[in-house]
């Protein structure tokens, strides 16, 4: 049976469930067998992670074919600029490359949960925060795209992956995704599985009832 699980991921976690340096990984938080992530998290980036047992919707995830938008809350040193904003809607060169248009905005400084350890500021240098849209995953792509433009990241949050965002968990917790969840999800990918796998799993989180709905965390 399909599953879906929704992470808050916490700074300072591997995106995967072993580590031979004793680092917090994601079996720290996700006790739950034969689940594997659908695109990655950097270590020092927080927020949404898709876990699931399914390769073909694990596949459509992660897969640009699909374009799924994915959105960031980024804090940058320095006031960012609107010809910053503007290079990201066009394009910047990575690599070699030009990334594929994003969406890019100012927004106020969003209430998320303290970091641990904290933001390292510097002193006399303002931070400014931005939303950035994007439908493509390269290696560390926010991070290079902001310091392309002279406005390092300082913190990386994601927020949302197409419809989903997971808002109600706090950090290192996570959750079945709901029959909800799960439909709107499927409307964008519908190709990546059938109606009859989608009504399966729509059928399981149902019967899960609301108390598997509800954000837990591992023991461990």
């Amino acid at each position: 049976m399909p599953r879906l699980i929704l992470l808050n991921k916490p700074f300072n976690v591997l995106c995967q469930f072993t580590d031979t340096e004793g680092r917090k990984t994601l079996a720290d938080f996700v006790p739950v067998a034969g689940v594997y992530p659908a695109g990655r998290l950097d270590r020092d980036s927080e927020g949404l992670l898709l876990l699931t047992n399914d390769g073909r919707l694990q596949a459509a995830l992660s897969d640009p074919r699909y374009k799924l938008p994915k959105t960031y809350w980024v804090q940058v040193e320095g006031e960012i600029s609107d010809a910053a904003l503007v290079q990201f809607e066009q394009g910047v060169l990575l690599d070699g490359e030009m990334t594929r248009p994003a969406q890019a905005r100012r927004i106020p400084e969003p209430t998320l949960p303290p970091r641990d350890p904290p933001v390292r500021f510097r002193q006399h240098i303002p931070t400014s925060w931005i939303e950035i849209v994007l439908r493509e995953g390269r290696n560390r792509q926010v991070r290079r795209m902001t310091a392309s433009v002279d406005f390092p990241t300082l913190r990386l949050w994601r927020q949302g992956i197409g419809p989903l965002t997971g808002a109600d968990l706090t950090p290192g917790a996570c959750r079945d995704a709901t029959s909800a969840e799960w439909d709107s999800l499927a409307a964008l990918i519908a190709p990546a599985f059938s109606t009859k796998r989608r009504h399966e799993a729509g059928t399981a989180a149902a019967r899960r009832g609301p108390s598997r709905r509800q954000p837990w965390k591992s023991s461990r």
